[in-house]
């Protein structure tokens, strides 16, 4: 079987098993939170702060181009993120979260600047060994509006104590319509520790992907 029909094949296999690695959107109440998602075609930055339990206010800045870096386009948010559900189960959590961005889009697609809107929701349910996401979102601007489609699933390799790092491997398939009409498929190893996580892997055509979160 050829690599690329092997992960998708295991991709949709390990839907099977519900899971969530603790990469919530926000941290707890009076706490900061930075999160960066780093590769050729997409690049973002964002820091909130968590006014309660539920609610965080923060800036994001963030970037598109196609994978042969002819079209652009860049934007500078406010984002405001909700937790609008949480479901505590004897050996599992389940959320919904509301992520909304309010700013302003760049481009080389048309001139000058445009306001540009982004809504989206991510679900996600996990235990100490599995994970599994699903979110949307859409960047909502005059004449280029596109949107972010993703999914993942991942299972940890082992149990670890509260404070002791855990590796993980996790498998994304992930569509941004600005890019490409088509899902990339990345595989990454995570290690994810109660105040941070960092995650490096490569799609299945080659591109690096780097993320990293840390929450105080």
């Amino acid at each position: 079987m050829k690599p690329a029909l092997f992960l998708k094949a295991l991709f949709f296999v390990m839907i099977g098993y519900a899971t969530q690695l603790s990469a919530a959107p926000l941290g707890y109440k009076n706490s900061w939170m930075i999160m960066s998602d780093l590769s050729k075609t997409f690049q973002e930055l964002s820091v909130n702060y968590s006014t309660t339990a539920n609610d965080a206010f923060g800036i994001s800045v963030s970037a598109m181009q196609t994978d042969d870096s002819r079209l652009k386009q860049q934007s500078a948010e406010a984002v405001y993120t909700r937790k609008l559900a949480r479901w505590n189960l004897p050996n599992a959590q389940a959320n919904v979260w509301f992520i909304g961005g309010l700013g302003s889009m760049t481009g080389n697609t048309f001139e000058g600047s445009k306001t540009v809107a982004s809504p989206g929701l991510q679900v996600d349910y996990e235990t100490t060994r599995f994970y599994s996401m699903a979110s949307t979102r859409a960047y909502v601007t005059e004449g280029a509006s596109s949107n972010i489609t993703t999914a993942r699933l991942g299972a940890s390799f082992y149990e670890v104590d509260y404070d002791e790092p855990q590796p993980w491997i996790v498998i994304e398939a992930r569509r941004m319509t600005f890019v490409s009409k088509q899902y990339e498929y990345t595989p990454m190893l995570r290690i994810i520790h109660n105040r941070y996580f960092v995650e490096a892997g490569a799609s299945l055509s080659g591109q690096i992907r780097f993320n990293f979160m840390y929450n105080y």
